[in-house]
């Protein structure tokens, strides 16, 4: 009796543990930089498993930083993305698929027209898991661009969201964000990298 009460007890304990495993698991977090925020916002927006995307600044040491005050290149922040994802659709492998194909990895602190370290290139390991991947695929990148890659692989630290009419950019202000990104030079210069067309300017899954 003392026995098949150690088990229940065990198998409630077992049946938290895989609750609370399960509700983390069934989301995961991931954070890039990859320059304009708003671009990669629309960018990971598209991808099927992806849950939400929020606009944001992470890697430097200034508290609530402003949009105005990242924008001086003085906070140590980068404008990124915080992904939140389900794993059982999509990998973090293939986000980091996305990521690099939606970037110019050889840029050092810029991005296409943009210029400041505010605007450069990272990924922000939540786990070593995440960390072991971002440091394979940047190996991978490396070896298919014969190059060295200038984006950053470090642990994630606070992220800070940008203000609300900062959020889904794209979405509320298709023109201005198509004039943007146009003028940019973004698509033009991911194609001669990568040989593909950049996911942005896929069709959206319906």
């Amino acid at each position: 009796m003392r026995r098949l009460a150690s088990c229940v007890a065990g198998l409630v304990a077992a049946s938290l543990c895989l609750g609370t495993g399960t509700l983390s698991a069934a989301t995961a977090k991931a954070t890039f930089a990859g320059g304009c925020f708003w671009c990669m916002e629309e960018t990971f927006r598209k991808v099927p498993g992806v849950t939400s995307v929020r606009s944001g600044f992470t890697g430097g040491s200034v508290q609530d930083p402003t949009y105005e005050q990242v924008g001086t290149g003085s906070t140590g922040h980068a404008e990124s993305v915080e992904v939140v994802f389900d794993p059982s659709k999509v990998t973090y492998a293939k986000l980091l698929d996305v990521f690099w194909e939606n970037i110019d990895p050889l840029q050092t602190n810029g991005q296409f027209c943009d210029h400041g370290s505010q605007y450069r290139t990272a990924i922000f390991f939540h786990d070593d898991e995440q960390r072991r991947l971002a440091e394979e695929s940047k190996k991978q990148v490396e070896a298919r661009l014969k190059a060295k890659v200038a984006t950053e692989i470090v642990r994630a630290s606070v992220f800070y969201a940008a203000d609300p009419h900062m959020q889904d950019y794209a979405r509320r202000h298709p023109n201005e964000y198509a004039r943007y990104r146009k003028g940019c030079g973004r698509d033009e210069l991911l194609e001669q990298i990568w040989g593909v067309t950049p996911l942005e300017e896929q069709k959206a899954p319906s």
